[in-house]
């Protein structure tokens, strides 16, 4: 029987704004009301990007904290993930919010040019997020955006920085980056099984490819990521309502593909978290 698929939801980032979709959360508030409804939806776990009142990238710890209190009161069970990203943030920055253990944090094992900027990840700042990741009991999702990456988590590995069970989100339609090609998919996922046979993966599209890169992941038995963070549209002509909207989506797809949502405590044993 095919497993569960954990549906992830990347509720905000730090690209988008309101004036591109009026649904984005921003505020602490917004950001619980909106993940609350991508939960009851389906979604399992949240990505969380934090913002400064004129929507540019925060890293203050104190927003992180007040998004994950949210969650954890209206969401029983969610997995909490908060972003390590580097968009708007110094290296000293990113890791500042891991002192509230959040069950999960994004890392990136290598840089990556992005639309308009280079995406940077340093192997000491990748080993500094690592340890204090390890230090805080938070079990890192590794972002990749190249094949490299892939051996750079398992370098990780290797260097005691990371537990085997690594999870891995395969980021695929980031213009400059890695395309989203069906082929392409397969071979990472190839790759990483080879390279870290004991790792669960994911699957994220970006934009107009982001419920084909669904589609893709589910074939090969993985699992999904939506939210207004990759795409902020349901069709070329309509932007979403919200955050719920994408997530019904993507369990639609679920459904297609003969597979069940995963609920938080099958989420929870599949990336081998403590129960909630």
């Amino acid at each position: 029987m095919p497993s569960p698929v954990i549906i992830a939801v990347a509720i905000t980032g730090s690209v988008p704004r309101k004036a591109d979709n009026p649904a984005l959360p921003v505020t602490p508030a917004e950001q619980i009301e909106s993940t609350h409804a991508a939960f009851e939806a389906g979604a399992t776990l949240v990505h969380i990007h934090v913002r400064a009142p004129d929507e540019t990238p925060s890293s203050d710890p104190n927003l992180f904290r007040q998004v994950q209190e949210g969650v954890r009161r209206h969401c029983p069970g969610m997995i909490v993930q908060f972003s390590t990203g580097g968009r708007g943030r110094t290296p000293a920055q990113r890791s500042a919010a891991l002192e509230f253990r959040p069950d999960m944090a994004s890392l990136s094992t290598g840089s990556v040019n992005f639309p308009s900027i280079v995406y940077e990840n340093q192997p000491p700042l990748v080993d500094e997020l690592a340890g204090k990741m390890k230090l805080h009991g938070v079990k890192p999702e590794i972002e990749v955006f190249d094949l490299s990456h892939i051996h750079g988590a398992k370098r990780l590995v290797e260097a005691g920085l990371m537990d085997r069970h690594a999870h891995l989100q395969f980021v695929l339609g980031v213009k400059n980056a890695m395309p989203a090609i069906e082929r392409l998919l397969k071979v990472l996922v190839e790759e990483a099984r080879t390279a870290l046979p004991d790792m669960t993966w994911t699957a994220a599209g970006i934009g107009r490819h982001q419920s084909e890169v669904a589609d893709w992941a589910l074939a090969l038995g993985g699992h999904i990521r939506t939210g207004l963070e990759d795409n902020i549209r349901i069709t070329k002509d309509r932007l979403a309502s919200g955050n719920a909207e994408l997530v019904g989506v993507a369990a639609d797809l679920v459904a297609r593909h003969g597979r069940s949502v995963a609920t938080p405590a099958e989420a929870r044993a599949m990336l081998r978290l403590p129960a909630a």
